[in-house]
């Protein structure tokens, strides 16, 4: 189980590469303007905990169940991803993404949802890490809520993440917590439709909604 989870928190952490905010892609998205970039810029001695920063176009997308990096890569202009961990394996991240077109943001959630359904469960070692979806109405052009756990046969074990995915315009937008869950409930997303409701309704400030 050990394994699985680990895997999946490699997958969800590895599009928060610190680079400067001086990069070409930084520039269509102003410094500041993700909800928790003032959170990560606070100086923190804690050597449990650690945020990350990262303005790379080319940031694997923090929802990947089939761990690609190509994954809704095309089409991007921008990006930026915000990274907090914590010991032993909590981990949440904030990541806006800009693609050239709405055709292409859209290409980019159809591609999520295809992983999602050829990827929706990966085994190891007698435990599986399984995703599921479902459609939430009211927010943005579209959107979704994404589970992923840790599995025994059918009974839920101790790991998983739990995401809100947004497109608005040529826009997406992910909110993603991870730790030590059991089997989904509906309070698991509170936070995370709560930054997703926040990032929407500003994100046409920037992103091209009309």
């Amino acid at each position: 189980m050990k394994k699985i989870i680990t895997l999946a928190l490699a997958v969800l952490a590895a599009g928060a590469t610190v680079t400067t905010p001086a990069t070409a892609e930084a520039a269509a998205i102003p410094r500041g303007f993700l909800l928790y970039e003032k959170d990560a810029a606070k100086k923190d001695n804690d050597p449990e905990t650690n945020w990350t920063v990262g303005n790379s176009a080319k940031a694997r997308l923090a929802v990947n169940p089939c761990d690609r990096r190509t994954l809704a890569a095309t089409g991007r202009v921008a990006a930026r991803t915000v990274t907090f961990t914590g010991v032993p394996d909590f981990m949440k991240v904030e990541q806006v993404i800009l693609y050239g077109s709405r055709a292409s943001a859209a290409s980019a959630v159809a591609q999520v949802r295809a992983a999602l359904v050829k990827c929706a469960a990966r085994t190891d070692s007698g435990a599986s890490y399984r995703y599921a979806s479902s459609r939430l109405t009211g927010l943005g052009d579209e959107a979704l809520r994404i589970s992923g756990q840790v599995h025994y046969g059918r009974k839920a074990g101790v790991g998983g993440d739990r995401s809100v995915l947004v497109r608005k315009g040529n826009a997406v937008l992910v909110y993603l917590w991870a730790g030590e869950y059991d089997k989904p409930a509906k309070g698991d997303w509170s936070v995370q439709l709560r930054d997703a409701r926040r990032m929407t309704a500003k994100i046409c400030d920037i992103a091209a909604c009309g």
